[in-house]
């Protein structure tokens, strides 16, 4: 009984920011990652009033380490001269194995690392990034094809269950 309430409040534990919706329409996601985030004080206050746009954010390997790119993050309207720069390259953690393995990967075949959510989880700002590969038009038509499919097959699905029932 205890351990169902402890994994209840886990999922409870994670807090949406931002969510990157443009890019499951323009990449392919191959492998989904979490990293910590390392921020200052008025972009954690920022953060927890929603204030971010996730839309253009990708992360790059520089030395060995990881930068979130193009996040962009408010400034704190409360904070006066101690305020961040919106759009500063952010670095991301993540252990130095995950790392080297990404950027082989990155630097082999062309893909890319793309931030696809922000969130807090357990009192930490995290990112979710997914190792993805970009689609091309036809690629895109194709998948908008297959979900306006899957819609029409549900939704007759649905009221074939309706007629049965009524009948």
């Amino acid at each position: 009984m205890a351990a169902k309430k402890r994994s209840a409040k886990a999922e409870s534990d994670v807090k949406f920011i931002a969510r990157n919706r443009k890019a499951r329409f323009n990449f392919e996601f191959l492998e989904r990652f979490e990293a910590g985030l390392v921020l200052q004080g008025t972009e954690v206050k920022s953060l927890r009033a929603g204030q971010c746009n996730l839309g253009d954010a990708y992360a790059e390997i520089r030395k060995g380490e990881l930068w979130l790119k193009n996040l962009h993050i408010s400034p704190y309207e409360q904070a006066s001269r101690e305020n961040h720069e919106p759009l500063r390259a952010r670095k991301l953690l993540m252990h130095r194995r995950e790392i080297r393995r990404l950027e082989g990967k990155v630097a082999e075949r062309g893909l890319t690392l793309v931030a696809v959510s922000l969130y807090f989880k357990k009192g930490k700002a995290k990112c979710e990034l997914a190792l993805a590969r970009g689609k091309k038009v036809h690629d895109k038509r194709a998948s908008a094809a297959d979900k306006d499919m899957e819609r029409k097959v549900r939704n007759a699905m649905r009221g074939g269950m309706r007629r049965r029932g009524q009948e």
